[in-house]
């Protein structure tokens, strides 16, 4: 029977060197290392991920990437978080992460006000925003602000601090900090300056959110580029723990708390099965880092801060095999948080030196590790409530410790994703939007720009087709376009049943130190 150990054995016989081999650029074959958050939803915010033509509610601490749409309803917000970057929609904003990946941030807005703020520029880094009328390169570190007109005629550019260069047919024009614009038409289009507004309530509570991170201690302990330590600024306390370095112990959560249990499963391409924690705070300890009890308490440990994060949408090990979930039910899924040095095995497609990159921050043993978490947090769910993205803790079944010593360490999760899990949260109504996502092709396409193919993009329209066709999109390479060239399909790189990981892997199948905060014996906040 293979067991805890040898399974791990088994799984890791192509990681023996090379643990903290660091390459500063992905493999053609990696995931992105770079994921937005949904940080911030107020009001009624709907989300469509990539593919899919169905709406749910934007569910907080989502991860979103390429493709990914979001709409915010009349008196909502929202707020994504992108390593170094800010993006804000305000009321009847449709924007959509056209493309995300480890050097480019492009947006496509159909209409609404989306501010970004850019903390740093990191070198090799570009951020272009593409509306209707015109595709806008964010220069440099700064504050910038875009509204566009629901019809597509016109879209404002407000510079607040940095600059940025505008590309629109034959229009080429830089802004500065202090300057505004306004883009009207698609072919051509005319700039006309003007004064740049005062700042209204939504500007007001951007420089809010500004100065939330700005300021963030956390953020300082974790770097930039882990989305969310802002977060744990209110939610936690950081220790210098003499075995582990800094750790940080979230304040105030009910009695019996497990990492990986509040929340639920989630279905993101390219990853496949992906973890959202409930908590607000629960972004950054989930996809970074690694967990472990000390003295009782719970600690996340986040490891050195490092200039190139990687995303990683669960840091947990799966177990299971034959005769596991016997006397509990059939398809039982459970699974395990990684405890710091131990090694995480991705059950999606990767690179050769994926495996190092994932790892490096946290790793020194990656043969024979005992997985300090198993007797204390092991978390198990039937299959339905697993692939129907279901809350855990109100699903759980429980696991006896003979069905625990048999557990076998398994590759990745035995059951297929559903509708639900692809959506996230519960599915709502098609918000008024155009029925095509607006996205740009990439920088240095020939075609300029791009819409995507109908069968996967395009959503019918609530009472019937729009009373005006969807804009066009520029980009920054964009003529003033005259056609509309179909965008492939996205890759669906994960495949229930099919061993992921690489070629060769399918072959082989300064704080002083205290003493922790004591446990709450209840919880006060809601």
């Amino acid at each position: 029977m293979m067991t805890w150990r040898r399974g791990l054995m088994l799984l890791f016989p192509f990681m023996l060197a090379g643990v903290f081999a660091l390459t500063v650029f992905a493999d053609a074959g990696d995931p992105p290392a770079r994921v937005a958050r949904l940080s911030f939803a107020h009001g009624k915010v709907s989300f469509q991920p990539s593919g899919e033509t169905g709406w749910s509610e934007a569910s907080v601490n989502r991860p979103v990437t390429t493709g990914d749409r979001l709409f915010t309803d009349q008196g909502a917000r929202a707020e994504l978080e992108v390593g170094p970057f800010a993006l804000r929609l305000s009321q009847n904003t449709d924007v959509t992460l056209a493309n995300l990946n480890d050097q480019l941030l492009q947006l496509g807005v159909g209409q609404g006000t989306l501010r970004v703020t850019v903390y740093e520029m990191p070198a090799n880094n570009s951020v272009e925003i593409d509306t209707p009328n015109g595709a806008l390169v964010l220069q440099a570190a700064g504050s910038y602000r875009v509204d566009t007109a629901a019809d597509g005629k016109s879209t404002q550019v407000t510079v607040n601090a940095g600059s940025l260069q505008i590309s629109a047919g034959d229009l080429s024009q830089t802004l500065q900090s202090g300057q505004a614009v306004t883009l009207t038409g698609t072919g051509p289009v005319m700039a006309a300056d003007l004064s740049v507004p005062p700042p209204d309530d939504f500007d007001k509570w951007c420089a809010g959110r500004d100065r939330r991170v700005e300021t963030s201690a956390s953020i300082q302990s974790v770097g930039r580029g882990i989305p969310g330590g802002e977060d744990l600024d209110a939610d936690g306390q950081w220790v210098n723990d003499p075995g582990y370095g800094l750790v940080w112990y979230p304040s105030e959560v009910p009695p019996g708390w497990v990492p990986y249990r509040n929340g639920y499963w989630a279905y993101v391409r390219p990853w496949g099965w992906t973890w959202v924690e409930a908590e607000p705070w629960g972004y950054a300890p989930f996809h970074y880092g690694r967990w472990v009890r000390i003295r009782r308490v719970w600690a996340w440990v986040p490891g050195p801060a490092v200039a190139r994060p990687v995303y990683a949408p669960a840091l947990v090990v799966f177990v299971g095999g034959p005769g596991f979930g016997s006397g509990v039910g059939s398809g039982v899924q459970a699974w395990v948080p990684l405890g710091p040095r131990e090694s995480y095995t991705p059950w999606y497609e990767h690179g050769p030196n994926y495996i190092n990159e994932v790892n490096v921050t946290n790793v020194t043993n990656t043969t024979n590790m005992r997985y300090m978490n198993r007797e204390v947090a092991v978390t198990a769910v039937s299959g339905d409530a697993f692939r129907g993205g279901q809350p855990v803790a109100s699903r759980m079944v429980q696991v006896s410790p003979e069905q625990l010593a048999r557990a076998q360490v398994i590759a990745h999760p035995e059951v297929s994703p559903t509708s639900q899990s692809v959506l996230g949260g519960g599915a709502v109504a098609a918000p008024p939007v155009h029925g095509v996502r607006v996205m740009g092709a990439g920088p240095g396409t020939p075609s300029g720009w791009r819409t995507p193919t109908p069968e996967l993009h395009e959503m019918p329209h609530p009472g019937g087709p729009p009373s005006t066709p969807p804009p066009h999109v520029f980009t920054r390479n964009s003529p003033v376009p005259a056609n509309n060239p179909s965008a492939p399909p996205p890759a669906n790189n994960v495949q229930t049943g099919k061993p992921a990981g690489t070629t060769q892997e399918k072959a082989a199948a300064s704080h002083p130190p205290k003493t922790p905060p004591k446990a709450k014996t209840s919880t006060t906040k809601k």
